[in-house]
């Protein structure tokens, strides 16, 4: 081998290992995306099913306060119908229908919004929906999680395999889709561009 070519060689084994140097360390970085990509995934999964359970254990208690405000105005309505349909009710029986009249339409009331102890059916209803709102949030980021953990596990795949058949055009192109992935893991953390089909 003469001392040119040995140059040559030394030149292109140096250019390679710059090659692969970078590609590792891009492979790193992409691994850590991907880590950052499945954990967004798994707490964006358990965000829906939680929140939807929430939400449903909300609006069961609405039905519920519902159903016993329901029966109790309508025990009101049977106590004034007496009241006024039964003229011989002497003064004593009276002022038990009213007393009971009474606390049944204190009941109607603090069952319709009970704001100290966030029981009532108004705030039942606003809680359910806030679960609501952070369910449907998490089942928008989770399909982003999908595709940036499928996009990253391509490019990582694609950048190994670059190395091993020293084929850099297949780095660049893992590369593209790692960085297509990146930006798939930022949307499903910040939702920050809603693309139709998602």
């Amino acid at each position: 081998m003469k001392a040119e070519d040995a140059a040559d060689f030394i030149d292109a084994q140096k250019h390679s290992d710059q090659f692969k140097q970078r590609a590792a360390i891009f492979i790193s970085f992409l691994a850590m995306l991907l880590a950052l990509t499945s954990l967004g995934g798994q707490n964006a999964g358990k965000d829906t099913l939680n929140n939807n359970i929430l939400a449903a254990n909300a609006f069961s208690f609405y039905q519920a306060k519902n159903i016993r405000q329901t029966s109790l105005a309508l025990a009101a309505d049977e106590i004034e119908l007496a009241w006024t349909s039964t003229p011989g009710l002497g003064e004593e029986a009276q002022a038990a229908l009213k007393k009971k009249l009474e606390t049944y339409k204190a009941t109607i009331a603090r069952y319709e919004s009970e704001p100290s102890t966030g029981e009532g059916k108004k705030e039942l209803l606003a809680r359910a929906r806030a679960h609501e709102e952070i369910r449907d949030r998490a089942m928008r980021q989770d399909p982003y999680f999908d595709y940036a953990e499928a996009l990253l596990q391509i490019a990582i795949v694609l950048i190994s395999v670059s190395l091993v058949a020293e084929v850099i055009w297949l780095a660049f192109l893992g590369g593209a889709l790692g960085i297509a992935g990146g930006a798939f893991m930022i949307n499903g953390f910040f939702l920050l561009v809603e693309l139709p089909g998602f």
